[in-house]
């Protein structure tokens, strides 16, 4: 856990806090599809990422889900944040993306680490300035795009995200990532295939070149 803390935190926090974090938080290895945190779940740790990605997904009423945002390397979920904060019940879902490596901070660190490091301060601001501009791309995608478009950032944003081009998703897997019907996507990826962007197979889906939309 010390060299990938570093690796990953080493430029952003002082030695001390390093320290402070080494001696109090728990390491996690999860594997992709691992559901981290459920809605309703009381939050007892915040995550530091260090390697891998975790997606944060929103339902509504009906149970339906929305894909908020992706959190990576050297990140935090502000929405976790705020839980631990305030001791609230969580209102998202966090799932790995990818097989996923943590650092798991302690809730009573939080406060006491905000008052005592600049550097630790800086880094929850930033976090909640970084997610704040994701959820208004989110609300901006969803209110001002046509769903073809946020398909198509939606594949090109796992293609980055999970830095591979054979995605392991669902048609209805997608479709409940974007708050869609399975037979929508289905009908939108049918499209790609023909414009020759992807390919679709049984159990994958292959990126080729989604300029070409």
């Amino acid at each position: 856990m010390i060299q990938e803390l570093k690796n990953s935190y080493g430029t952003l926090f002082e030695e001390e806090l390093l320290q402070e974090i080494i001696a109090s938080a728990t390491y996690k290895e999860v594997p992709e599809g691992f559901k981290l945190i459920e809605i309703g779940d009381y939050v007892k740790s915040m995550p530091l990422l260090v390697s891998g990605a975790i997606k944060i997904l929103r339902e509504d009423t009906d149970g339906d889900e929305l894909l908020l945002y992706y959190l990576e390397k050297g990140e935090t979920c502000t929405m976790t944040m705020a839980c631990c904060m305030g001791q609230k019940k969580s209102e998202i879902r966090a799932i790995a993306e990818t097989d996923t490596k943590l650092i798991m901070i302690p809730i009573e660190k939080m406060e006491v680490w905000t008052a005592k490091y600049k550097s630790w301060r800086d880094f929850v601001f930033e976090s909640y300035h970084n997610r704040i501009n994701e959820l208004l791309l989110t609300v901006d995608s969803v209110a001002f795009l046509n769903m073809d478009e946020r398909l198509l950032n939606y594949l090109k944003e796992k293609v980055r995200v999970t830095n591979t081009s054979i995605l392991k998703n669902t048609h209805q897997e997608i479709a409940y990532d974007l708050h869609s019907s399975r037979v929508v996507i289905s009908r939108l990826l049918k499209k790609l295939e023909k414009l020759g962007s992807i390919e679709l197979h049984r159990n994958y889906i292959k990126i080729l070149d989604l300029n070409k939309v």
